[in-house]
């Protein structure tokens, strides 16, 4: 292979990665909306989901990897304290693509502390769409400027500065909306 389609393909991946992985941030949550199918992608609404009573925070996911919290532990919210929340909603791009926005209460994307010591409702997100990780979000939107054809699984997690899992009742405090994209 040469260097120059080696490098194509290396900056288109990263270039789609780093464009996935911008943004995360605070507002009320709203409904997503549903396009047309006439219209190009159906987008569903986002679901708020947390696993069942004998889920693991730290399991691995059969099949799948540990897509929600890629072996960094978690973070419980404590009794007493605002528990954050997350909304996703889908906007198809006039252009090109898919611009998520993302809709936090109770939580503020703190970016200029990644890596540093945890701050109670404070981190940022980490994005993962049919599974696999994308990257880190920081912000309340996000350019998704491809998806493959089909069903697309678009998750964001809430996570700590230090990468942990927030968590509230052992549940992962996350949200998934599904664009179908035409074949």
């Amino acid at each position: 292979m040469s260097f120059r389609r080696s490098f194509n393909a290396n900056t288109n991946l990263a270039l789609a990665l780093l464009t996935v992985g911008l943004t995360l941030g605070g507002s009320s949550p709203t409904p997503s909306t549903t396009a047309n199918a006439t219209d190009g992608p159906t987008i569903a609404d986002s679901q708020p989901h947390s696993h069942g009573a004998g889920y693991q925070a730290d399991s691995v996911h059969p099949g799948m990897g540990d897509h929600h919290h890629h072996g960094h532990g978690t973070v419980e919210i404590p009794a007493g304290q605002p528990i954050p929340t997350i909304n996703l909603v889908v906007h198809p791009d006039p252009v090109r693509g898919w611009n998520l926005e993302i809709q936090t209460t109770n939580f503020r994307f703190a970016p200029e502390q990644v890596n540093q010591a945890n701050q109670p409702n404070a981190g940022h997100g980490h994005l993962s769409i049919n599974g696999e990780r994308g990257a880190r979000v920081y912000g309340p939107w996000l350019h998704l400027p491809q998806l493959p054809p089909g069903r697309n699984e678009i998750t964001v997690s809430l996570t700590a500065n230090g990468h942990e899992a927030f968590t509230h009742d052992g549940q992962a405090i996350e949200s998934t909306v599904v664009v179908d994209v035409p074949q």
